[in-house]
This record gives C-alpha cells, structure tokens and sequence, in this order.
C-alpha cells in the first residue's frame, strides 16, 4: 500500500496494527478477485484539524463528530467505484448513529478530493499535515454532507 501509492504517508511499521488501532469504530474492505483491494474506517476523533474546524463552525458537539479515515483502493482495483462504494458505507453507518463525518485529505490527492466533492462533501478549511522527523504537506478539511 505505502510503497505503491505512497499512502500513509507517514508509513506504517505494522499495519495490521494501524488498520485494527483502538480508535476504530467501525471499517470496511473491498475485495475483488478473492483479495482485498480497499478499506475505510470511521474513527473516534483524536485531535483533527478538521473536527476542530467543523465543531467550531457547526457548534456541534465533538460526541457528534466522528472520522473517515484510512481510505484506500490499490491502483490495480480503481475505475471500479470501490472507493464510492465504501464512501457510501461508511457514511450510512455515521448517520444511522447520528454521526457527522469529517475528513482531512492531502492537497496531492486530487483523484480523492475529486470523490468527496463529486459525493457532496464540503471544504470548511485548511491545514497542513506534519509526519514523519518534521515534514509537512497542506491538506483539505472536508465535511460529509447532512442526511
């Protein structure tokens, strides 16, 4: 995943870890071929950017707030809407709880902007991404749109 599509950015020592961390509160694959292609996860908020811009914005409670994260499709899977489908579950699991989901995506990412704005996901600001031993990349602060 990271070494295809440089995606975290920041890497992952182990991923099977990071993909079951204890902020998860719900996520998905995508399989094609008997593989898994894809994921998504709708995480607990742990200090954001884009939660704290959306609460700021909204007043809405951060209870009420909760993340899409770690959204990928391997390049061999795209052109398959994999990444539309799992936008759109992991954005009916968010509302059936009462849920808004807000997401943070990297500048460099535009075939992912591109998703989110086509599905009526909302730009409500900016921010820069730090990782790693001090590097930095602007990034996009998007909110699902309402049920």
């Amino acid at each position: 995943m990271e070494a295809a599509d440089g995606y975290p950015v920041e890497g992952v020592a182990d991923p099977e870890a990071w993909l079951r961390s204890g902020d998860v509160l719900a996520s998905w694959v995508a399989e094609a071929d008997h593989q898994v292609v894809g994921h998504v996860a709708v995480m607990i908020p742990n200090g954001e950017d884009a939660v704290a811009l959306w609460t700021q914005q909204s007043g809405e409670s951060h209870e009420r707030v909760a993340v899409l994260g770690r959204l990928f499709v391997t390049k061999s899977a795209r052109k398959r809407a994999l990444g539309e489908k799992l936008m759109r579950t992991a954005t009916a699991y968010a509302q059936a709880r009462g849920l808004r989901l807000v997401l943070d995506v990297m500048t460099k990412d535009t075939a992912a902007i591109r998703l989110y704005e086509r599905l009526g996901w909302r730009k409500i600001g900016d921010t820069t991404h730090r990782y790693g031993d001090g590097q930095q990349t602007s990034a996009l602060c998007y909110v699902a749109p309402s049920s």
